[in-house]
C-alpha cells in the first residue's frame, strides 16, 4: 500500500476498507463477548496482532473496537480480577511505512505496541503466543505471482492482461492453486502461534458463491480498465506495434475467494475450527466511494508502489489520467450496483486436538 500521508496515500484512499472494519464492528464485539473464554486462565497481559495492518488508520479503529470488546468481557465476566495489560502487534511486510502508523497512534493508549515486519505466510511469533489474531482485507493478496503467468511456454502465460479476470480457465486455475497453498501455510503458522482458546477474525474481500464472470465484481473491472491504459502506452511508446502483450510481468497478485472456497480450504487445513462464518451486509463500493476522483486514488493508493517497481514513477500521473478516463465511461461508475463483491467474516479457534 502507499504509505505517508498524501494525496495518494493508503491512509487517505481506504475508506472502502474501514467500511467493512465498521460493518464488522457489532459482529466482532459481540463474538469476543460470547465465545472468547477467560474463566480458569489467569492473565498478565493479553496479546493480540493484526495481520497486514498496513499503514493507515484503519488497523488502529479496528484494534480500538477489540480492546473495548476485551475490556468489557475482562471487567464483567471477572469483576473482581484485574483486567490485565493489552499488547497489540501490528504486522505487515517489511516496506509497509510503519513511521506513518506509529505516528496515527494516540499518545494515551489502553496498550502497548510493537511492529511485527514479514510475511504472515509463515510463522512470526513463539507457539501459543497470541490470545487474539485478526486480519482484514489482507488474505486477498498472494504471498507471490503464479509462475507460470509469466512463462511464455505455459498454457497459463497471461498475455496482455494484468489479472485473472477475462483470462483464460489455465490462468485462473493457477492462481487458485496458489491461493489456496498461501491460505494453509497461513492458518498452519496462526494455530501454533494462537493461545489455548484465543481466537482469530477475519475480513476478506470475496464474490457471491457461484460467481463465475469476476469481470462483473468492481476489482477485476478496475484491473481490466487499467490493463487497457498499460497496453495503449506500451502500443504508443512502439507506435502502434503491441505485439509486446502490454502489461508483461506486472501482474497484481491478487484474488477474491467466494466463501465456500474460503470455507473448504479451512475446513481442509483442520487446525483451526470456524466457529462463525457470514458475509457482511452495507458493503457497496459506491457507499464509501460515490465519485470517480475517490475511485481512482483508492486503486492508485493500492497499486502505485507495484506500478512504481515495475515501470518506474515517470508514468504515474500519466497512467492513472488514462484509468480516469476510461473509468469514467465504465460500468465501475454508471451502473455500480451490477459489481458484485462482498466481504467474508470468519471467526476461528484452534481445534482442541492440535
Amino acid at each position: 500500500m502507499n504509505g505517508g500521508d498524501g494525496a495518494s496515500s493508503y491512509a487517505r484512499n481506504s475508506s472502502y476498507q474501514r467500511g467493512a472494519i465498521e460493518a464488522a464492528e457489532a459482529l466482532l464485539r459481540n463474538e469476543i463477548n460470547t465465545r472468547l473464554d477467560i474463566t480458569n486462565h489467569s492473565f498478565s497481559s493479553f496479546t493480540i496482532a493484526d495481520f497486514g495492518c498496513s499503514s493507515g488508520p484503519n488497523t488502529i479503529l479496528a484494534v480500538d473496537i477489540i480492546i473495548q470488546a476485551l475490556y468489557h468481557k475482562f471487567t464483567s465476566s471477572l469483576p473482581n480480577t484485574t483486567t490485565p495489560q493489552f499488547q497489540v502487534f501490528f504486522n505487515d511486510v517489511p516496506h509497509t511505512d510503519f513511521n506513518a502508523l506509529f505516528a496515527l497512534l494516540p499518545p494515551q493508549r489502553p496498550y502497548f505496541v510493537a511492529g511485527v515486519p514479514g510475511s504472515f505466510y509463515g510463522n512470526l511469533f513463539p507457539k501459543a503466543h497470541l490470545n487474539m489474531a485478526y486480519s482484514s482485507c489482507a488474505l486477498c493478496w498472494l504471498s507471490d505471482l503464479p509462475p507460470e503467468l509469466t512463462d511464455i511456454s505455459s498454457p497459463a502465460y497471461n498475455r496482455g492482461r494484468i489479472h485473472y479476470t477475462g483470462a483464460s480457465a489455465e490462468v485462473a486455475q493457477a492462481y487458485s492453486y496458489q491461493y489456496k497453498k498461501d491460505i494453509k501455510l497461513f492458518l498452519h503458522a496462526t494455530s501454533q502461534e494462537l493461545a489455548e482458546n484465543g481466537l482469530m477474525a477475519l475480513i476478506v474481500p470475496g464474490v457471491p458463491d457461484g460467481f463465475l464472470d469476476f469481470q462483473e465484481a468492481s476489482t477485476g473491472s478496475e484491473f481490466d480498465l487499467l490493463a487497457s491504459c498499460l497496453m495503449d502506452m506500451a502500443r504508443e511508446v512502439r507506435g502502434g506495434n503491441n505485439k509486446g502483450g502490454g502489461g508483461g510481468q506486472f501482474q497484481p497478485s491478487h484474488i477474491l475467494p467466494n466463501s465456500k472456497e474460503l470455507e473448504d480450504i479451512i475446513r481442509s487445513n483442520g487446525e483451526l475450527k470456524i466457529d462463525k462464518m457470514e458475509t457482511l451486509g452495507s458493503m457497496d463500493a459506491q457507499d464509501t466511494m460515490p465519485d470517480l476522483q475517490s475511485r481512482v486514488l483508492y486503486l492508485r493508493a493500492v497499486l502505485e508502489g507495484l506500478v512504481r517497481t515495475h515501470f518506474g514513477h515517470k508514468i504515474l500521473d500519466d497512467l492513472f489520467d488514462r484509468y480516469a478516463l476510461k473509468l469514467a465511461h465504465s460500468s465501475v461508475i454508471l451502473q455500480p450496483r451490477t459489481h458484485k463483491s462482498i466481504m467474508i467474516f470468519a471467526l476461528l479457534s484452534r481445534c482442541h486436538d492440535i
